[in-house]
């Protein structure tokens, strides 16, 4: 359980009742919503053997969180959105951008030991396209550890906007969990890391997969897909949007506009997030199935 989750103190009784909400084992079940979470351990060496088998690579993440998912699952459609990491990886193995050049490429090579010599073809910032796994499932009270079937859901293109402000009111948090699905150091020259957290309202739920990438002196990329969903007075027709928005810069272009140059001053993605150019946006809704 990351720090954040573990600071949140959970709803009362109360305030479960007074949402039609029920706690779950790892979840609550909400508005027609059976919304799971759950953190594992690092994958071991037979479990990583696994994903390097089915994703057809040697080159994982220094810390694979393959046990780890988020859920969110409406009963009476079968809409089930997922985030994990094995799906993430695929999309990354998918889109393969071509390594980052840096300085210390030539130490890179010796990411473990000496005798275990990488070359640097590939993108060992492990960054994924990866916006979540989708699908239309017939029993809400199962719990996949992954989606392997084809995408089946449909988004379309929106003019709506997820009102952000009306996400900062005050109201009980019935649910809130954050999940690390894979981190990297770089060979201690930066940091690059996948996770989602999701909170869950009596109004509604929301959820922010991000993708996080600095590469100290060289590269910042911010890759954040926020979901949510407004409950309503119809529980048979949930209202979901999706925003994807990716930024990226270099340390030179972000030096030459008078920003710091120093590593140390991008350590949370938070504050950094409005220094980065846009470099794609798109807004979607979720196309209810008939």
């Amino acid at each position: 359980m990351t720090k954040a989750a573990e600071a949140w103190e959970g709803p009362t009784a109360a305030e479960l009742k007074a949402a039609g909400a029920e706690a779950i084992p790892g979840g609550v079940r909400v508005k027609g919503w059976v919304i799971r979470s759950h953190n594992g351990p690092i994958l071991n060496s037979a479990s990583l053997q696994l994903f390097e088998d089915k994703l057809q690579t040697t080159h994982l993440p220094e810390m694979v969180f393959g046990e780890s998912f988020l859920s969110l699952q409406h009963a009476q459609t079968g809409i089930r959105l997922y985030f994990n990491a094995l799906d993430a990886l695929k999309a990354w193995k998918h889109e393969a951008l071509p390594p980052v050049e840096v300085p210390a490429a030539a130490k890179w090579k010796f990411r473990s030991k000496p005798s275990d010599q990488v070359i640097l073809d590939y993108d060992y910032t492990f960054t994924t396209p990866y916006i979540g796994s989708d699908a239309l499932v017939q029993n809400p009270d199962s719990i996949q550890t992954s989606l392997d079937e084809p995408r089946n859901l449909c988004w379309e293109d929106s003019e709506d906007r997820i009102d952000l402000v009306a996400l900062s009111a005050k109201e009980p948090i019935l649910f809130y969990d954050e999940v690390i699905l894979y981190e990297d150091e770089l060979a201690d020259n930066g940091i690059s890391f996948l996770t989602v957290r999701v909170r869950v309202m009596p109004t509604g739920w929301f959820l922010l997969l991000r993708f996080w990438l600095r590469v100290d002196g060289v590269l910042m990329r911010l890759r954040d897909t926020r979901v949510y969903c407004s409950f309503g007075s119809d529980e048979a027709k949930p209202i979901v949007l999706r925003e994807c928005c990716w930024r990226e810069a270099t340390f030179a272009s972000l030096s030459a506009k008078g920003y710091p140059s120093d590593s140390a001053a991008y350590g949370d993605p938070n504050l950094i997030a409005h220094k980065l150019p846009v470099v794609m946006q798109k807004i979607q809704k979720l196309k209810l199935p008939n």
